[in-house]
């Protein structure tokens, strides 16, 4: 009797164990039925929920970290064409370039909110652009496409006041920077050939808002310098997500990577560094030497150095973000700031 009583004990608490999996589950089924459900700002794409922030950012700061003011060091290159020509002290050049480079810092900001609404779902599965305002939530859809459209549409009037030329230099960035979203970064070689489009056409702003007439030699130095950047944040991005998945992890990544290798792009690098430091020095030979110190000649060196410290970064697996990169390491900005001093005393003699 006792026997069969332990038995009739043991098959009791089976059944129950195996029934109390099924009851979870059910409980937990009809707990998230009952949630409200969640609008998507994509018709074709499932949400992807924003992640909990830490410290929550008011509408005014997150809008501010939206337009990502940390990036408008990109557009000194609206400057570095009137610089290089000596025309900064000339008349009323400094103002128009002034003018044009706060019309980019404008467009650029602008693009910026445009994209991170368009990027929405894929920001919030990377883990640092996870963090952005519109991504966390902290920032509405509809309030950053507004700023962004506003801003653009901003940037574009003083592009016109300035000129009607740079006002059509204006345009072509915003429609290469939008298009790059929407079509060129999924394409192997042409997402960074429009990476460094936008580079090389910032610095012809600045050529046609001074004005003066660019250097062929110099335009081929801007696009050498942004074709490297551009394949090392692509190498970067190509490295951390390699890595996430040799450790087993899910990890989202762009498809155009797929098409990459790690080789192809050091090879890349490699290439773009080498023409870019060919044609700054041929660029800087043509200049004439001003009362026997060749200033620009010793430009040369601190601006390689400067190109290979920023590889060697890449390689160890900085990159993604080239403005991080700027402003962290000690040893690029002391190169950065002797080339500088070298550069404008060699303009200020020759002029």
């Amino acid at each position: 009797m006792l026997k069969g009583s332990s038995w009739s004990t043991e098959l009791l608490l089976r059944k129950r164990a195996l029934t109390l999996p099924a009851m979870r589950e059910a409980e937990a089924a009809a707990a998230i039925a009952a949630e409200p459900p969640l609008e998507s700002a994509h018709p074709l794409r499932p949400l992807v929920p924003p992640p909990a922030s830490l410290a929550r950012r008011g509408p005014g700061l997150a809008a501010l970290v939206t337009l990502r003011p940390q990036q408008w060091v990109k557009n000194l290159l609206v400057i570095a064409a009137a610089g290089a020509a000596g025309a900064l002290g000339h008349d009323d050049v400094p103002g128009r370039v002034t003018v044009a480079f706060i019309a980019f810092c404008l467009l650029a900001s602008g693009i910026y909110a445009v994209n991170d609404v368009r990027d929405v779902h894929e920001d919030r599965l990377h883990p640092k652009k996870r963090l952005r305002p519109v991504a966390a939530g902290e920032l509405g859809l509809r309030t950053a496409t507004v700023m962004g459209i506003a801003l653009m549409t901003i940037g574009l009037g003083l592009c016109i006041f300035i000129s009607p030329l740079l006002g059509l230099v204006g345009a072509g960035y915003v429609a290469l920077t939008l298009s790059y979203t929407l079509v060129w970064r999924h394409l192997l070689l042409l997402d960074i050939i429009a990476i460094g489009g936008g580079f090389v056409l910032r610095a012809v702003a600045g050529g046609v808002a001074a004005p003066v007439a660019l250097s062929r030699w110099f335009l081929l130095v801007i696009t050498c310098a942004a074709v490297f950047v551009a394949a090392g944040k692509r190498y970067a991005e190509l490295r951390r997500t390699n890595a996430g998945v040799r450790a087993g992890e899910a990890v989202a990544r762009r498809r155009v990577l797929e098409a990459y290798s790690e080789a192809r792009l050091r090879l890349i690098m490699a290439a773009s560094v080498a023409a870019a430091v060919f044609a700054y020095s041929v660029w800087a030979f043509q200049l004439p030497v001003v009362d026997g110190v060749p200033w620009r000649l010793l430009t040369i060196a601190p601006f390689a150095i400067c190109l290979l410290r920023y590889g060697s970064l890449v390689l160890a697996g900085a990159g993604e973000a080239p403005e991080d990169v700027l402003f962290r390491d000690r040893m690029l900005q002391l190169t950065g700031l002797v080339w500088l001093v070298l550069f404008a005393l060699g303009v200020h003699a020759a002029s």
